[in-house]
């Protein structure tokens, strides 16, 4: 008995790192129990070779599972982004790199920056507000929208 055919074998290109990545987060984000936005996140080692924390947004671990409140970017839920850090054990010295299926907001950039070491952010989709582009980048970490091929 035999596996699937190997993608090569197929005529498909091997798929790059941050597109792994961001389908993982993408994966996550189907845990999500906010009423408005599915947000996943991953952070990795700099060579790809380790996933060091994942997220996705919801209630604190204990509470309903559902958001506090209907307001947009008021929902009460914590964001992939900040349950990610919190779950990130990896020391402030290891460089990384986050995967976020959407544009992190501004307080979740700041979050990425005082982690510590984030090389690069990668994002799928566009949040409403763009402003954490600008701040990122101001520190010098990098923020590339990825296009997932389906």
């Amino acid at each position: 008995m035999s596996g699937p055919a190997h993608p090569a074998a197929l005529g498909l290109p091997r798929p790059p790192f941050p597109e792994i990545y961001l389908r993982l987060a993408r994966t996550l984000a189907a845990r999500s129990t906010c009423k408005r936005l599915a947000v996943g996140t991953v952070i990795t080692s700099t060579d790809f070779r380790k996933v060091l924390a994942v997220g996705y947004n919801g209630n604190a671990t204990g509470l309903p599972n559902t958001c506090d409140r209907d307001e947009p970017g008021n929902c009460g839920c914590l964001h992939s982004e900040e349950n990610a850090v919190i779950n990130c054990d990896s020391p402030r010295s290891v460089e990384k790199y986050a995967f976020v299926t959407h544009l992190p907001c501004v307080a979740c950039a700041k979050r990425l920056i005082n982690l510590g070491n984030v090389k690069h952010v990668y994002y799928w989709q566009d949040y409403r507000i763009r402003d954490s582009v600008k701040l990122l980048e101001s520190v010098g970490i990098p923020v590339t929208q990825v296009e997932l091929r389906d």
